[in-house]
C-alpha cells in the first residue's frame, strides 16, 4: 500500500502510507495521483496525510543513485508535477503533516492551501545542499511564493531543518497542534473550507498564484537534481 483515498461529507481524504518514511517514488506518485483524481470526482475539499511520525522523507534517494539520467528526470519531474497539482487544485487543499516532511516532502506541502503539522521531534525543510543537489524549478519557486523572504536563504541555500513550531514563521507550515488533535483539525477545517469551495475560491487562488505558477510549469519537463 502506498496511498488510499475515502470520501465522506464531500472530503476526500488521501493518505500516504508505504509502512516506511513514505519516499516519493514513481509508485508512490502513480498511487496519489490515482487518489487525486478520485477524490476531485467525489469531493469538495481535499485533505492529505502521511503515516504517524512521516510524511514524506522526500524523494527515493535509493532510486535517484542508481538510475539513469531518464528515471532521475522522471521522478523530480513527477514530483514537481505533483506538488503543482496541488498547488493549482479547483478543490481547497488541506494538508495535516504527520511528522518529518523532508526536501520533496517539503514541496508537497508548499502546494496546500492550509498546512497543519503535529508537534513533536520532526524536522521539515529542504536538505538538497547538504545532499549536493541543485533546487529543481519548481524547489526554488515554490518557496519562494510561500516562505517568508526572510528565511529564504537559511532553508534552501543553508539547508535548515526545522521543527514544526519553528517551521511557522518560516512558511513551511501554517499551523502546529498537538498529535492526538491534528486529523480533528485538519478536517475543521477542510469543513470550513467546504462553504467558499466555489469557483471563485479557484479563480482567485489562481490569480494570487500567477507569478509562480508561469515561472515553474515551463521548468517541470527540464527538471534536473
Amino acid at each position: 500500500m502506498t496511498a488510499t483515498v475515502r470520501t465522506e461529507n464531500d472530503i476526500s481524504v488521501v493518505t500516504m502510507d508505504d509502512g516506511k518514511a513514505n519516499a516519493i517514488s514513481l509508485d508512490m506518485l502513480e498511487a496519489v495521483n490515482a487518489c487525486l483524481d478520485e477524490a476531485e470526482k467525489d469531493g469538495k475539499v481535499l485533505v492529505l496525510t502521511g503515516r504517524e511520525g512521516k510524511f514524506s522523507a522526500g524523494f527515493d534517494l535509493k532510486f535517484l543513485a542508481t538510475s539513469d539520467g531518464d528515471g532521475v528526470r522522471k521522478l523530480v519531474t513527477g514530483g514537481g508535477k505533483l506538488a503543482m497539482r496541488l498547488f493549482t487544485s479547483k478543490m481547497p487543499v488541506v494538508i495535516a503533516s504527520t511528522g518529518h516532511s523532508i526536501a520533496m516532502g517539503a514541496f508537497i506541502l508548499l502546494g496546500g492551501d492550509t498546512r497543519i503539522g503535529t508537534r513533536g521531534p520532526f524536522k521539515i525543510g529542504a536538505n538538497e545542499t547538504v545532499n549536493g543537489m541543485t533546487l529543481p524549478g519548481f524547489g526554488l519557486e515554490l518557496p519562494r511564493a510561500r516562505l517568508n523572504p526572510m528565511y529564504l536563504t537559511e532553508a534552501l541555500v543553508q539547508a535548515r531543518l526545522y521543527s514544526p513550531d519553528e517551521a511557522v514563521p518560516v512558511g513551511w507550515l501554517d499551523k502546529v497542534v498537538e498529535v492526538d488533535a491534528l486529523m480533528d483539525t485538519a478536517m475543521e477545517t477542510a469543513t470550513a473550507l467546504k462553504a467558499i469551495a466555489n469557483g471563485a475560491y479557484y479563480r482567485n487562488k489562481m490569480l494570487v498564484r500567477k507569478p509562480a505558477i508561469d515561472a515553474i510549469m515551463p521548468t517541470l519537463e527540464q527538471s534536473t537534481v
